[in-house]
Parts: C-alpha cells; sequence; structure tokens
C-alpha cells in the first residue's frame, strides 16, 4: 500500500464518477455545442454568483488567461512573494502577456491592503511600469494552505477600486478556503473580478479548471483560450467529472482538513521537529531541527510506503486528499509516532 502525500492533485476518478463521465452528453465544445460544459460553467458561475464561466484543460491556463484579460504588455502586477502565478506557471506572465510582477513580502501567502496601496506605481512616473493588476492566491500553496479572510479581501478590493487595478483570485483551492472558514461562495464573487477554480485537486477530478467573470470577460477569454491551445472538443467527459465533484466532494474537504491536524499534532511532538506552519486546510507544512537531513527523512518514510515532498532548506509539505483512507491515516499517524 502506497501512501501518497506529495499532493492532492494525485487522486483518480472513482467508480462513481467514472461512471457519471462515461454517461455524459457531449458536442464540440470549441462551437460551444456541448451540453455538460456549458451546464459545468454556468453552475460554477451560479455558486460564485458570478455572470459566465469557461472550461480549461488546467489552473495555470485560467490563470494566464486571466492575466491576459486585465493587462496590456509593459504593464505590472502585485502578488505575494509566493504567488503561483509567478513560481509554478513557467514564466507565462512575462511570456503570454509581457508583464512583470511586484512581488510583496506577505504573511504565509496572504498579503494586505496597504502592502498592496505601497506597491503600486505613479501611474504619472512613465519610468516605471504601470500597475494595473492584484492577484492573490486563496488558499496559500507555499503559505501551508491558508485561509484569507472575507473583511481583508474586501479592503484590497478598496484599494484595487481606487486605483483602477483589476483584482484576480487564485482559486485552485478556494473549497477548502469555504469549508474550513464556513463562508459563502457568492462572497468572493461580489469581490473579485476573475475567479479560477480548479477540479483535479480537492475534489478529485482527472483534469479541469473553469475561469469565471463578467459576461464581457468571459468571451474575450475564449479567445484567448483559443490562442493558448485551450479549445478542446467532446470534452464534457471531463466536465462531467467536475460536475460529479461539485454534487459530492466538496463537504468531504473538512476530513482531509482533520487530517493534516492530526498529522501535525503528532509531529509537535517530535523533537526533530523545529516549526510547524498552523494548519487550517489539507497543506502542513514543517520545518527540521538542525542536524536533520529532510531528504533523509523523505527516504525513511519512503521505505514505510509514505510519500513525502521537500520544499528545499529543510521544509517539507505533506498534503492530504480524497485518496488518503481512513486506514492509510491510521498507519501513516502510528508510523510518526515511533519516528
Amino acid at each position: 500500500m502506497e501512501i501518497n502525500l506529495i499532493s492532492d492533485t494525485i487522486t483518480k476518478p472513482t467508480y462513481e464518477m467514472l461512471q457519471y463521465m462515461f454517461n455524459a452528453h457531449v458536442g464540440d465544445d470549441v462551437y460551444k455545442q456541448d451540453p455538460t460544459v456549458i451546464e459545468l460553467e454556468n453552475r460554477t458561475a451560479e455558486f460564485f454568483g458570478m455572470e459566465a464561466g469557461l472550461f480549461f484543460p488546467s489552473g495555470t491556463m485560467a490563470n494566464q488567461t486571466a492575466i491576459k484579460l486585465h493587462t496590456q504588455p509593459g504593464e505590472q502586477l502585485i502578488a505575494d512573494k509566493y504567488a503561483h502565478v509567478y513560481h509554478y506557471e513557467g514564466g507565462g506572465v512575462s511570456f503570454n502577456s509581457g508583464v512583470s510582477c511586484c512581488l510583496v513580502d506577505g504573511n504565509r501567502g496572504m498579503i494586505t491592503a496597504a502592502q498592496v496601496k505601497a506597491a503600486i506605481n505613479d501611474p504619472e512616473f512613465y519610468h516605471s511600469p504601470l500597475t494595473s493588476l492584484v492577484c492573490v492566491e486563496n488558499t496559500t500553496n507555499k503559505g501551508g494552505g491558508a485561509c484569507y479572510e472575507l473583511d481583508d479581501l474586501r479592503e484590497i478590493k478598496k484599494v484595487c477600486d481606487a486605483h483602477n487595478l483589476k483584482f484576480h483570485l487564485d482559486g485552485a483551492r478556494i473549497w477548502n478556503a469555504l469549508v474550513a472558514k464556513r463562508q459563502n461562495p457568492r462572497e468572493f464573487g461580489a469581490i473579485f473580478d476573475t475567479i479560477s477554480v480548479c477540479l483535479s485537486k480537492g475534489l478529485g477530478a482527472p483534469i479541469g479548471s473553469v475561469l469565471l467573470g463578467s459576461k464581457a470577460d468571459i468571451h474575450r477569454a475564449l479567445r484567448i483560450r483559443k490562442i493558448l491551445g485551450g479549445g478542446m472538443r467532446q470534452v464534457g467527459y471531463l466536465a462531467a467529472a467536475g460536475l460529479y465533484a461539485l454534487a459530492h466532494n466538496i463537504e468531504r474537504l473538512a476530513e482531509d482538513h482533520r487530517r493534516a491536524k492530526e498529522i501535525a499534532k503528532i509531529l509537535s511532538t517530535k523533537p526533530w521537529i523545529a516549526a510547524i506552519e498552523p494548519v487550517e486546510t489539507n497543506i502542513l507544512i514543517f520545518s527540521l531541527a538542525e542536524g536533520y537531513s529532510d531528504q533523509l527523512l523523505i527516504e525513511k518514510l519512503k521505505q514505510k510506503n509514505i510519500l513525502i515532498s521537500s520544499l528545499g532548506h529543510n521544509k517539507l509539505r505533506i498534503v492530504t486528499h480524497l485518496d488518503y483512507k481512513e486506514v492509510m491515516h491510521t498507519y501513516v499517524l502510528e508510523t510518526l509516532s515511533k519516528f
């Protein structure tokens, strides 16, 4: 029994999800004739109280499309220093949109309205790039699954409105935040110009993200998706997995959060642990004490059929997910307690 805690992206469709996919009604989505894709886009948009949605093969493509929507070449976006759009999207910000990033030193991947305001370039000072967009991530990946408070996001929105900036949410794990903080998704829809949501992490679909926004923005996004190579034909089979996930796999995320917190509790008793980031959702990040090796710990756990990942600098990450069952969890807790 291999227990993979490297990421929540490793999940595989359940039998029930596969049956739902096989039974999907499909058409040519490039011509906007796939009824299952249209249903997914509409249902997701309605869930967040936004006007329209567009299905994408990946969250990276959805984010890159949003950035392209809201910026012009030579401009600048503001994001946290840990931001996925900066670190983990292949340099797409500069390659696709010709945009630079002003990185803010936030707290666990979260930035404040004051930090955003301080990072905005004077639009009359033509020597600096024009600031046009703010991107935030919720939950934060490198921040250890931290969740924004809605009031903090509203304060950032006020700064954006005052300075004519667009506001984009990378909501790859927004579902975890909604469950952990018991927040209303429509409140996010009221704050952001665009939101990308991922179906293939905690929700367990094999592929897919949806970009949400106004009808006008999503109409423009359709052209950008085409340019980026994201037009797909009978993709309703994949969209069906997303529909199944929305119906069955949101509330159960609380189980992933509980298990991550229980692992953290065991680790907190170990002398070889230097620090553990607060655990709010399904991501657990911890640092080893001086003299201990992250690679050695990874190898020792691998020998016990437990896989985790290193973030470098003696910092490691564990991510709980749909395929991490209770019997596996019991084994992991017992194994760690003996280390």
